[in-house]
């Protein structure tokens, strides 16, 4: 698994033995370009704990990745593509522009909680969707049972420009002088936590710009901190490969797999895929713990004791354990990562109010607006406060 790499690491070589590795023969499956395909009628039938078995293998120590062929039904996924195409409109109509973490404004169409939003609208496509066994077959065999799923349309425009090349959630999403914070073993949970995948909503040949990824590249040593590096992203352009996909078929991959969205060079697909980040169970605290009454219970005191001369580090050590420092969950539809990976967290809301010399009833408003935004009910019931420009 991937790791912080202690010694400079020569990046056009490491992906250039990861693409030479041979995919291990696997039971069930043919394989493009070095990536397993499965029939996923034919997979349902294997015993589960083979299949679970197997796929894990794939994606910790084989590409990393794999396709499942025919995972939703192309009938059932039709019917959820108009659905989706009407919820783009109409946030198209009240004035939304959903941002993206790695393509440019203006290229792609983005619905967030595209869960929720499916579920409310057409809950009868929803359950025909999700029913999919393929889907959860994936799902278990990488993160055992009880993981919740979360989905984000995204619509590449003809003409729509390739991603960068990254990794994913958890730590792909962090700059890097965070990532460098997190210890080696913690490199290596972090893609045990969460499941990437995506469902294809048309015929998806390679003119259309479907995924390209870089099989094997989850094992690249710090390849969570080595994503922005130009060496990597040069030889990521001579060395990715793309498979195509029909409607229904979905991939799923390890999150630590470096891979981006390709170009759309057609003149007239809108290239839709629902993008599947499934979490783990286990990702959660025990206690349910009202975080927002804490950081204004201490702000006061907080506030004393920086005029009292405490450091920022003493200070940030007392906000580290009462305010909320990761900012997910969120509602991405108000909370929007423009400008930055991440939106603010409750944690760098106090952080900055402390730095601003805030009053306690400021940080209470502001924290106040910092909860309309991560709601989603209030989508359907009332108007929220415009969504933060966030800067880095």
């Amino acid at each position: 698994m991937a790791a912080p790499h202690a010694e400079p690491v020569n990046f056009r070589e490491a992906l250039r033995a990861c693409r030479e590795v041979a995919t291990e023969p696997q039971r069930h499956c043919r394989t493009v370009h070095g990536v397993p395909v499965y029939a996923s009628a034919e997979l349902v039938n294997i015993p589960r704990a083979e299949v679970f078995a197997e796929l894990a293998s794939v994606l910790a120590h084989g590409a990393g990745v794999f396709v499942l062929e025919a995972a939703v039904q192309a009938d059932v996924v039709d019917r959820a593509t108009e659905v989706l195409f009407a919820i783009i409109d109409d946030e198209r109509v009240a004035g939304t522009s959903p941002g993206d973490h790695f393509a440019k404004p203006g290229a792609n169409n983005r619905i967030w909680n595209a869960l929720e939003k499916l579920a409310v609208t057409a809950p009868d496509v929803f359950c025909e969707y999700y029913e999919s066994e393929a889907i959860a077959l994936a799902c278990e065999a990488w993160l055992g049972p009880w993981y919740q799923v979360t989905s984000q349309i995204n619509v590449v425009n003809p003409g729509g420009q390739a991603q960068q090349p990254h990794c994913d959630y958890h730590l792909g999403f962090q700059v890097d002088a965070d990532i460098a914070r997190f210890p080696a073993h913690v490199h290596a949970l972090s893609p045990m936590l969460t499941l990437q995948g995506a469902v294809a909503h048309c015929a998806m040949p390679i003119e259309t710009g479907p995924t390209t990824y870089l099989p094997h590249s989850q094992k690249l040593p710090g390849v969570y901190g080595a994503w922005r590096n130009s060496e990597l992203i040069e030889a990521y352009g001579e060395l990715s490969i793309s498979i195509p996909l029909d409607v229904g078929d979905a991939v799923f991959f390890n999150p630590s797999l470096v891979h981006a969205a390709g170009t759309n060079r057609t003149a007239d697909v809108r290239r839709m895929a629902n993008l599947l980040q499934v979490s783990s169970a286990m990702g959660r605290a025990m206690e349910s713990v009202d975080r927002d009454r804490i950081s204004k219970a201490l702000f006061p005191e907080v506030s004393r004791f920086r005029d009292a001369g405490w450091s920022s580090d003493a200070l940030g050590r007392v906000i580290a354990a009462s305010a909320e420092g990761y900012p997910f969950p969120t509602n991405l539809d108000l909370d929007q990562p423009i400008g930055r990976l991440t939106p603010l967290s409750q944690a760098d809301i106090v952080t900055q109010a402390l730095a601003a010399g805030s009053t306690l009833d400021e940080l209470t408003h502001t924290l106040g607006e910092y909860e309309q935004r991560r709601r989603t009910s209030p989508l359907h019931e009332a108007p929220l406060p415009d969504a933060p420009l966030h800067e880095e």
